[in-house]
């Protein structure tokens, strides 16, 4: 009689907030946004992060994406702690491990979808021939293959965002990090974003954690961690 062995599966954490805590201005001006922050969040989970205004959302976004060095406490991201990274190190990890997606979608307005997504990737030494295939392959998963050759100015808000995610998904990152990534789109638009976001969860087993305000942008998240206090709860 055969006995079925029990599989332990040892879940990676993608991303350690250790005792973070952030302060702004001195003296009558200070405040501490971040107090001794904990936050661990598993390899491909897809959570999302609120609070009250002010309560540091953003700000800790911007620590985890190294755009931030002026805190206390450490952060790991997927094995390596950017606390201690010379800024040229962070900088090269940044740009080959995190897709950055914002509320505003910081395209190149003279430069066509193709080419707004190619140009992180050509700053990095690849080139365009190499990248056709994976531009390809991107633009049909967001919906835009048609758009290929568009400009900005002539795509709806919606579909420029989908061009500011295919353009993270590009560099094929481990962690996408997003800052209100609806904050700017209609209802309707922001259903599709975020069926996007799901589904590139679900297809491409990336780590998201995105910034809302949105309690219903925020159940798009498979977990919702709330700042109160500048601690993290959930």
């Amino acid at each position: 009689m055969n006995k079925k062995r029990k599989v332990i599966r040892i879940m990676e954490n993608v991303i350690e907030i250790k005792n973070v805590s952030k302060s702004f201005g001195k003296n009558d001006a200070y405040n501490q946004v971040l107090k001794e922050t904990n936050i661990s969040i598993t390899k491909g989970e897809f959570v999302s992060l609120m609070g009250p205004s002010g309560s540091g959302k953003s700000t800790l976004l911007y620590l985890i994406g190294g755009l931030d060095r002026d805190y206390t406490g450490d952060i790991e991201l997927a094995g390596k702690n950017i606390s201690k990274m010379k800024e040229r190190e962070l900088s090269n990890y940044r740009l080959n491990k995190i897709g950055f997606v914002f509320q505003f979608y910081n395209l190149v307005m003279n430069l066509n979808v193709e080419d707004n997504l190619m140009l992180p990737q050509v700053m990095k030494g690849k080139t365009r021939k190499e990248l056709q295939e994976k531009v390809t392959e991107i633009l049909e998963l967001v919906g835009l293959t048609e758009k290929r050759k568009a400009m900005p100015n002539t795509l709806s808000g919606g579909q420029q965002q989908r061009v500011a995610i295919a353009r993270a998904l590009l560099g094929e990152p481990e962690i996408i990090i997003a800052d209100e990534p609806t904050g700017n789109l209609d209802a309707k638009s922001t259903e599709e974003i975020m069926e996007l976001f799901v589904r590139i969860n679900q297809m491409k087993k990336v780590t998201i954690l995105q910034v809302t305000h949105s309690v219903d942008v925020a159940n798009y998240g498979q977990r919702i961690v709330r700042l109160e206090n500048g601690k993290a709860v959930g």
